[in-house]
């Protein structure tokens, strides 16, 4: 079997599609979804569009399912690209989850990947606006978040059940700290010479969106888009054009950011229409 340049990505959905198809040609790319199902209908249809796509069982929560899906993409040749698109959002999971997904799941991942990213490889993983909507944190607790041994992370104070109020806090708290762990890493990255990012997006439609919006939160989504300056939802494809800057040559100073695509929805949420006592 020749060996090719290998992209890993992992969460089966509509953003992580968008980057592959943008960034993936003459690649293998290796696409992981704890729901095979979903990474075989995106198999299918980059495949039906001239891609090569090997779905791939995976479950971000768990470090061994990382490590063998790692393995698996290696088989193919090197590890270049990597994008983390997995995650569940506030309505979709109990607090546990979110915290052993989104935020234990996602330190592990850029630290697995980080051990064997190729020279000149690059990462962007995909966190959300809703970090940047929660009260700073201490100097302290944001350099916890960014460094704890990722197998002691849940065992922070800030992380305990009790000191969280809700699945939103939660969701918030794990993308604070995937901004954080994507700062220390991009450092370990850099030893390898890979860089790595985060891209938070506000609301974008996909098919999870679109049941956010039809669903019990819909009006709170609808009148966030509605009062953010963009005044609509983004697109998938718009968050591939901020990866393709920061994985091109073109982001090749660009290493430990996270870039906060959300259509002013946040700026609003601090100073306009969408704050909180308006």
């Amino acid at each position: 079997m020749s060996k090719k340049d290998v992209m890993i990505v992992t969460g089966a959905g509509q953003i992580s599609m968008a980057i592959a198809r943008r960034m993936g040609y003459g690649k293998k790319i290796v696409m992981g979804d704890k729901n095979i199902q979903n990474a075989k209908i995106i198999a299918e249809t980059m495949n039906n569009a001239g891609f090569d796509v090997e779905p791939v069982k995976m479950d971000l929560s768990d470090r061994d399912s990382i490590k063998n899906f790692i393995a698996k993409a290696q088989e193919y040749g090197n590890i270049k690209m990597f994008v983390n698109g997995a995650g569940v959002s506030p309505s979709q999971a109990p607090i546990e989850s979110i915290l052993k997904v989104d935020l234990y799941g996602t330190a592990v991942l850029l630290e697995e990947v980080g051990k064997v990213i190729a020279q000149g490889g690059v990462g962007v993983t995909i966190s959300s606006q809703s970090g940047w909507r929660m009260p700073q944190l201490t100097a302290a607790e944001d350099e916890a978040l960014a460094i704890t041994p990722a197998e002691e992370l849940l065992r922070l104070d800030i992380l305990q059940k009790e000191n969280i109020k809700d699945t939103l806090h939660a969701y918030q708290l794990a993308n604070r700290c995937n901004e954080k762990r994507v700062m220390a890493q991009s450092v370990i990255w850099g030893k390898r010479g890979a860089r790595l990012n985060a891209i938070a997006p506000g609301i974008i439609v996909t098919p999870l969106a679109i049941d956010e919006f039809n669903g019990p939160r819909g009006d709170f989504y609808k009148n966030m888009f509605a009062k953010c300056p963009a005044g609509r939802p983004g697109t998938a494809d718009e968050v591939a054009n901020v990866a393709e800057l920061l994985m091109s040559d073109k982001g090749a100073f660009i290493t430990g950011s996270t870039f906060l695509i959300d259509g002013g929805a946040t700026s609003s949420y601090f100073y306009g229409p969408l704050k909180p006592e308006q």
